[in-house]
C-alpha cells in the first residue's frame, strides 16, 4: 500500500497542509520547505499564504527521502525526479545519472578499502604492545 492511501483528516480541496504531510512522511516541516525551495516538491498557496500539497506529495517525499538516503544531493535529484514520478518523462538520462552516482560510490568505497589496508599495515608494523 502506498503511503498516500493512508487516511488523513479531510481538508479544503482534499489537499494536505504541511503538518499533514509531515505526519504522513515523518519529514519535518523544515525539510518539506527545503524540498520545495530546491524544486523537488511543488506546493500551492492559499490566499493566506499557507502551503497546500496534493496527496501525491506523500509518495514524492518518500522518493526524495530515499534518494537522499542513497547519497544523492538535491541538485542531483532535481533532474531525475520527473522521470521517476511519471513514465512519460522517463529518459535514458535518468538511468545514466543513477548509474553514474552508483559508480562514484563504488570508487569511493574502493579508495576507503585501500585506506583501511594501508592503516592495517601501519598498525601491524607498529603493534609492539
Amino acid at each position: 500500500m502506498l503511503i498516500s492511501a493512508m487516511n488523513v483528516s479531510p481538508t479544503a480541496e482534499d489537499s494536505l497542509s504541511i503538518g499533514d504531510l509531515s505526519v504522513l512522511t515523518a519529514a519535518s516541516p523544515r525539510s518539506l520547505r527545503y524540498y520545495e525551495e530546491q524544486g523537488l516538491l511543488p506546493a500551492r498557496r492559499t490566499a493566506a499564504g499557507h502551503r497546500r500539497y496534493d496527496r501525491e506529495a506523500v509518495d514524492r517525499v518518500a522518493l526524495v527521502q530515499r534518494l537522499l538516503a542513497a547519497g544523492l544531493t538535491s541538485t542531483e535529484i532535481r533532474p531525475v525526479l520527473p522521470g521517476m514520478i511519471a513514465e512519460q518523462h522517463r529518459t535514458e538520462a535518468l538511468v545514466i545519472a543513477l548509474r553514474s552516482h552508483r559508480e562514484r560510490l563504488r570508487e569511493k568505497i574502493a579508495r576507503q578499502l585501500d585506506t583501511i589496508d594501508i592503516l592495517d599495515e601501519v598498525i601491524e608494523e607498529h603493534d609492539r604492545v
